[in-house]
């Protein structure tokens, strides 16, 4: 498929209180946030094999430059109350694919950058990023789940326990350190697992950067056909992830179909891991949780 791409003819402001629209491509589902393609789904689930490596940073960051300077920092998606916010490497995990990117240049245009404010989320402790000076103007978001679940469904990447020790020294350099509870399973024993979880972040995460450290909250969704692809090829943790009795279809406006927890189960399941984050860590803000 061939992209095309059209010159804006006219803006127009309407109220502030809509949804957010992202326009997007059928079937694959991506679309242009801020400024960049990306992808609102995991970067296996239609990209079994391989990876995506952006090769227009360029590009890539002039788009960003050109977007801020006429963006609105009151934006129902908003994550920073004076800098307009790109989540970057939405089809990869930058830190882990740091490689293949000149990471000094990314982090020198943000941390210089008089609108831009850069983030992306990770499950990978990179410590070549530690040398690298933000001065504030990146955040970066360690993926958290209980290592029982991520022992089978996240090999290869770093411990839970060695994301949450590296929180202090990221904060320490000059990054901006959030967690992201992602993906959220349901599965028998979850709520224990997820206090014990839940006491490692209060464990870890030290007195002084505790009230900076927020949160966001995503429940499993998972895709028929990567159910099929992992039985297929012996992917271990399908017992974790494809659960028909407590889970129902999601069709997206897009065509893609998808599913996810039951939306009345859900309302419970929400409520069970609220109860036990307000419980274990009140101090720690969730700024969403779906």
């Amino acid at each position: 498929m061939e992209l095309e791409f059209k010159k804006i003819k006219a803006i127009s402001k309407i109220a502030k209180k809509s949804k957010v629209v992202n326009f997007s491509v059928q079937k694959n589902e991506n679309y242009f946030a801020n400024g960049i393609l990306t992808h609102n789904c995991y970067m296996k689930r239609h990209m079994p094999d391989g990876l995506m490596v952006a090769k227009n940073i360029e590009d890539i960051l002039t788009a960003i430059d050109h977007h801020s300077w006429f963006a609105e920092v009151e934006k129902p998606n908003q994550t920073h109350p004076s800098f307009i916010t790109y989540d970057i490497g939405c089809n990869e995990d930058l830190a882990l694919h740091a490689k293949y990117y000149d990471m000094e240049k990314i982090t020198k245009f943000f941390r210089d950058h008089e609108k831009a404010y850069g983030s992306f989320a990770t499950k990978y402790v990179n410590p070549d990023l530690l040398k690298l000076y933000t001065a504030s103007k990146m955040r970066i978001r360690f993926s958290l789940m209980p290592q029982k679940y991520a022992n089978v469904l996240e090999p290869n990447t770093s411990k839970i326990i060695d994301r949450l020790k590296a929180i202090g020294p990221f904060m320490e350099k000059g990054w901006v350190v959030h967690i992201n509870f992602s993906p959220v399973i349901v599965t028998e024993g979850w709520e224990q697992e997820y206090a014990a979880l839940f006491q490692l972040v209060d464990k870890y995460i030290g007195p002084v950067y505790k009230p900076l450290v927020k949160s966001e909250v995503i429940f499993l969704t998972h895709n028929a056909n990567k159910h099929e692809y992992n039985l297929k090829n012996n992917i271990p943790g399908e017992d974790l992830l494809w659960n028909p009795a407590i889970q129902e279809d999601k069709v997206s406006q897009y065509g893609g179909t998808n599913i996810r927890y039951k939306h009345d189960l859900k309302d419970d399941y929400i409520y069970q891991f609220k109860m036990l984050h307000n419980l274990i860590i009140p101090w720690n803000t969730i700024r969403y949780i779906f």
